[in-house]
């Protein structure tokens, strides 16, 4: 099984024989030729973006939509801001090496233009279904801007979309909370899965409304306190932050200091896990966020595209760097490691942490008796509110494809699959390996297949999109030259 599922992960993100993987290929392309065409105006604009948040609420209370535009963000945010950026992280620094680090950067960096591109055309294609809710995302439109013809296209995204959701959204949050909690609290993954089902079962019965209210309070509050507790840690090993930031730049091109040269399998690997990481925590290019943008009351395409990038740098060049300068400040990873980041995907060596376990012992050396307290109930919290954001995703791809009367069969299905990604802990401790790390490869792999459709849907409408924003920039300058 785990041959099987490390050749398909092969063939979505590369390896050593697939030296240009498609879907990596397709992802940072399709983001450089955004940036591009829109003259680096996410990067430009960012200011203007924080503002538009901070104003979206006043300024479009009276239009159509389920949800405010920072109620959208928010909920965007809830799904990106989970495992990926504490348990992720430290999968791409412990598989390939500090320079995956880099590789997650420039993933943001031209994922910004992704993720603005994903909201204007969320909001310009979305519909209101039958009972009255604005559903949107790539599989919306695909249908309704490039043509019937494309139709399938959007189905092959709602299908990719549903597995992505039930693995990324729920069976992967659900096991890295059980796993913390066990380590940290030795609480049974059975009793955790039982709580977080419950939890969730709360929340997503509730609908979008429920979900955004539950984000937009513990989205903010969370994100705070994690980010002041690394900057704390970082603070404590300030004196090997230079030498964190000259490992990320050199091992990110392929430097082994081992061998004392370039080494591509070095680079690739970087590559691959930085890119896969970076994708899988903040979801530029992927799909996922335009379908929670959809839901915004915004009447303005452009408008809620500016406040969606702010996703992307919010999740990555903030709370993920946090957390890899925390553990490359900890200099935890032992030499002993180097070999497998080049050998294999899956199977560790003794004594190499990976995953939860290593961000929660870099936060605990600098800070002792506190820092797994401070880990463990981040992960705790920022992978639940995964789980809801993830749910309302994976539901609007099952009615995409099977129509309203499938909403209430699918959150039952996710409540029962966020209790089986804890219960699979079990199975581990009963002597069944490396399941956890198999989980990860399926999402890697699930990730760049849910990716494809909506990229090229991208690429497709990118004319429109730069249209709309010339359109609306042109509009705000001569409104501004009135007065």
């Amino acid at each position: 099984m785990i041959d099987f599922i490390t050749l398909t992960n092969s063939l979505v993100w590369g390896s050593d024989s697939i030296p240009y993987p498609p879907v990596l290929l397709l992802l940072l392309g399709t983001g450089l030729y955004l940036m591009l065409r829109l003259g680096f105006m996410p990067i430009r604009r960012l200011p203007y973006a924080f503002i538009q948040l901070v104003h979206g609420r006043r300024r479009h209370a009276g239009e159509d939509g389920d949800v405010s535009p920072f109620g959208a963000l928010m909920t965007a945010l809830s799904s990106t801001i989970g495992t990926g950026n504490i348990a992720g992280v430290a999968v791409a620094i412990a598989i390939g090496g500090p320079g995956a680090v880099f590789w997650m950067w420039m993933t943001a960096l031209v994922g910004m233009a992704s993720k603005y591109a994903e909201g204007v055309l969320a909001v310009k294609f979305r519909e209101v279904d039958s009972e009255g809710r604005h559903v949107g995302g790539p599989m919306y439109y695909i249908k309704n801007g490039m043509g019937k013809k494309w139709a399938w296209l959007g189905a092959v995204f709602a299908l990719f979309g549903i597995l992505a959701a039930w693995g990324t959204g729920a069976s992967i949050q659900a096991n890295s909370i059980a796993d913390a909690l066990n380590n940290s609290y030795s609480i049974a993954p059975w009793i955790s899965g039982l709580v977080l089902a419950g939890g969730a079962a709360a929340v997503i019965l509730g609908g979008i409304q429920r979900i955004a209210t539950v984000a937009s309070g513990l989205v903010p509050t969370m994100a705070a306190a994690y980010l002041i507790a690394g900057l704390i840690v970082v603070g404590i090993n300030v004196e090997h932050v230079p030498a964190a930031f000259a490992s990320i730049f050199s091992s990110a091109f392929g430097y082994d200091a081992a061998k004392g040269g370039i080494v591509g399998g070095v680079l690739l690997l970087a590559m691959q896990k930085g890119v896969a990481r970076g994708i899988f925590s903040n979801e530029a290019g992927q799909g996922s966020a335009p379908i929670a943008h959809a839901a915004a009351k915004n009447k303005d395409p452009v408008n809620q595209g500016v406040i969606a990038m702010l996703g992307t740098f919010i999740d990555t060049i903030i709370v993920c760097s946090i957390t890899a300068l925390v553990i490359l400040t900890a200099g935890i990873i032992p030499d002993a490691c180097a070999p497998f980041v080049r050998e294999s995907l899956v199977l560790l060596p003794a004594g190499c942490e990976t995953g939860a376990p290593l961000t929660v012992t870099a936060f605990n050396q600098a800070l002792p008796g506190i820092g797994v307290h401070v880990v463990t109930i981040g992960l705790a919290l920022f992978g639940f509110t995964t789980i809801l954001g993830w749910s309302y995703y994976g539901e609007r791809c099952a009615e995409f494809l099977f129509g309203e009367k499938i909403i209430t069969p699918f959150r039952i299905s996710w409540i029962v699959v966020t209790f089986l990604g804890a219960f699979v802990l079990m199975l581990e401790e009963g002597g069944v390996t490396n399941v956890v790390n198999m989980f990860w490869l399926i999402a890697d792999t699930l990730t760049g297949l849910m990716a494809a459709p909506n990229l090229v849907a991208l690429l497709v409408l990118s004319p429109l999109v730069a249209k709309l924003t010339k359109d609306y920039f042109e509009r705000e300058k001569a409104e501004k030259a009135k007065g």
